[in-house]
């Protein structure tokens, strides 16, 4: 027998949280689609402005790296738009691309520090948000 009786899960203050949730989550991941797209503009526009160790193992051109953030920005902006008119296949896109902007602002931290780990942090959160968020209370 479920713990959960069918008069609760289809309550409109669980489908309210849900909702909540899910709407967070994609206002995170679009602020974090953005934060890349800026920083992978401001490398393409001036890579004079970021410096980089001598022995920096992933050393792509700063132009690169830039064309790979805009690439991951648009992506992610185009997932959280998405998440937000509640497509299934947005969920998935959503965490894919989190993990993948995870990767690249890693690799991309001697570059920018600053941006990098905010953009990490805000990849951390949408992951969570996205990952605990129940979709049976819709």
């Amino acid at each position: 027998m479920s713990t959960r009786s069918s008069s609760t899960s289809g309550s409109p203050v669980r489908q309210g949280i849900a909702m909540g949730t899910t709407l967070v989550a994609a206002a995170l991941l679009l602020v974090a689609g953005i934060v890349s797209l800026f920083q992978g503009i401001a490398a393409v526009a001036s890579d004079e402005i970021f410096v980089v160790g001598i022995d920096y193992t992933y050393a792509f051109d700063v132009t690169t790296w830039g064309w790979i953030h805009i690439v991951v920005g648009v992506l992610v902006i185009i997932a959280a738009f998405g998440l937000i008119t509640g497509a299934t296949w947005a969920r998935v896109a959503a965490i894919v691309l989190a993990s993948l902007s995870i990767i690249a602002n890693f690799l991309w931290l001697p570059y920018y520090p600053l941006w990098a780990i905010l953009v990490i942090a805000l990849d951390v959160v949408v992951i969570w948000a996205v990952a605990t968020w129940d979709s049976e209370a819709l």
